[in-house]
């Protein structure tokens, strides 16, 4: 692996893989009752949050507890931040704090790419702007392989397993529902999907759609209705109404009707077709109660594996696979 993880195209398909075999082993860790590994005792990492996150930024900090590492927490409220200091500024203070990783979550496109040319350790993006969030891609990827069996073959994990590959996702078909436009989730799972070898289709008004998405790796589509019977997988999409600076549609509640996933529309799936959503959610816009909580949702485990993924990021990054061998 690369030294960041900034871009879900960071990531080729051995990668990816090793990142999902090496989760797979460590998800063992939460059945124990000390859920706990020394690999990066005595290694810092600083969670820098530009942007309220609740699920991402405690996701991070119990990854890099649970191998040990120390964890300091940044939050740009009643920091120098909201007196002005520039992130280069906040930048060679975790340098010179001796950070040896730097979760990065920044409401501008770009920052963790910066960040990276001003610190020595490894910069991970936990989501810039509408850009990307590449670990969310990971735990979305790893939660589709659990649920329709593809795992197998632990990667070079903790305890020196042997280079084994797990499935990947070759032909099954994800459709992903909802505010493209404004979703960096989206950018990153069509990315990593793509490479993992799944077909991704985009579902969406025209007017939450990127201007550049006939470039992206997948196929678009305005029926949601057509696209259903013909999905393993459907990832739905909070619409992001705080980055919307126009009209975008007629109504939330016109939204819902063409675009949200309500108990009729799941009884179009395939058996086996499972539901995601990377959340929060808004219940009852772009998904119903009733869908969210039933058994086909995979939300609670998305979080639950979230954790598993980004252990394994952590210590892929930060050298555990070198310190077993």
């Amino acid at each position: 692996m690369n030294r960041h993880l900034i871009s879900a195209a960071d990531l080729s398909r051995d990668d990816a893989l090793l990142v999902l075999d090496t989760a797979d082993e460590l998800a063992r860790i939460s059945d124990r009752p000390i859920k706990k590994l020394p690999t990066l005792r005595g290694r810092t990492v600083v969670n820098l949050f530009f942007e309220d996150s609740t699920r991402t930024r405690i996701s991070f900090e119990a990854a890099a507890k649970r191998l040990s590492a120390d964890v300091i927490n940044f939050s740009a409220k009643g920091s120098s931040v909201a007196k002005g200091e520039s992130l280069k500024d906040t930048a060679l203070t975790l340098e010179a704090m001796g950070a040896d990783a730097v979760v990065i979550r920044h409401n501008a496109s770009g920052a963790p790419h910066r960040l990276a040319e001003w610190v020595r350790g490894s910069v991970i993006n936990a989501g810039d702007g509408a850009h990307e969030h590449p670990t969310q891609a990971l735990l979305d990827a790893f939660t589709i392989r659990r649920r329709f069996g593809r795992s197998g073959g632990s990667g070079t994990g903790p305890h020196g397993a042997g280079p084994g590959r797990g499935g990947a996702l070759d032909g099954l078909r994800v459709t992903i529902v909802g505010d493209i436009l404004h979703s960096r989730v989206a950018r990153s799972n069509v990315l990593l999907l793509h490479t993992l070898g799944a077909e991704v289709l985009l579902i969406a008004p025209p007017t939450l759609l990127p201007v550049a998405v006939d470039a992206w790796p997948c196929s678009v589509g305005y029926d949601l209705d057509a696209a259903l019977p013909k999905s393993d997988v459907v990832m739905m999409l909070r619409l992001q109404q705080e980055r919307m600076n126009a009209a975008f549609f007629p109504s939330v509640r016109e939204y819902s009707r063409r675009y949200g996933l309500d108990s009729a529309r799941m009884a179009q799936l395939p058996e086996r077709a499972i539901v995601m959503h990377p959340g929060p959610m808004n219940r009852g816009v772009e998904i119903a109660a009733g869908v969210a909580d039933s058994p086909r949702s995979t939300v609670v485990e998305q979080v639950a594996n979230g954790v598993s993924v980004r252990m394994a990021v952590l210590y892929l990054l930060l050298g555990g696979a070198e310190a077993d061998q």
